[in-house]
């Protein structure tokens, strides 16, 4: 009797795989030998599963992102409850999401000179932007954000603050723990509250 292969799962094991590399060795190390080795796989049969190197990287990528995502409940939230929550969230709190800010960092990089990349990074970047938005207008209806700052200004602060928070995490730990992080949340919100 033939073996029944789940393609899903070595898919997802080539994606474990690569995750490891770029994280260990930046994305230089996820070579298509060292990902089939990795693997268990013979160079040639990653071709399965994804047609070339591009294609491992862009799942690995959405996998980060799908990682910071999945950290984020927003069920029955709105306003400043669920613009709260988002901005925790996606904060480097924990080993997990600062591996994943390892790997957004390193895609953040190669989204510089791959278009794919930079298109992927953009669609997120305004999906997440959106909500930010959406989140905000709801604070303003429901009396919570009472500050004169544009929206679209609110939003810039907390997507820098994120950003700032995850490459901060990486480069110099001891300017972006945890505390310091909840600081910054802590006076983002007390001064959007304000006339």
């Amino acid at each position: 009797m033939p073996k029944i292969i789940d393609h899903d799962q070595r898919r997802s094991d080539i994606i474990d795989v690569t995750w490891d590399l770029i994280t260990k060795g930046g994305i230089e190390a996820a070579t298509m030998r060292e990902i089939a080795s990795a693997a268990g796989f013979a160079n040639g049969a990653l071709k399965h599963y994804f047609p070339g190197k591009e294609d491992i990287i862009e799942a690995t990528y959405e996998r980060a992102l799908s990682m910071m995502n999945s950290y984020i409940s927003l069920e029955g939230r709105r306003g400043v409850d669920a613009l709260r929550e988002m901005c925790e969230k996606s904060m480097p709190i924990d080993e997990d999401r600062i591996q994943a800010g390892r790997v957004l960092l390193i895609f953040w990089q190669t989204s510089l000179s791959n278009p794919r990349l930079y298109d992927k990074y953009l669609e997120h970047l305004g999906t997440w932007r959106g909500m930010l938005h959406r989140m905000i207008v709801e604070g303003r209806e429901d009396g919570d954000i009472r500050t004169a700052m544009p929206d679209e200004q609110l939003v810039d602060e907390i997507v820098l603050m994120n950003a700032g928070a995850n490459v901060m995490s990486l480069v110099g730990p001891k300017f972006s723990t945890v505390e310091l992080q909840q600081r910054h949340l802590d006076s983002f919100f007390e001064r959007i509250a304000r006339p």
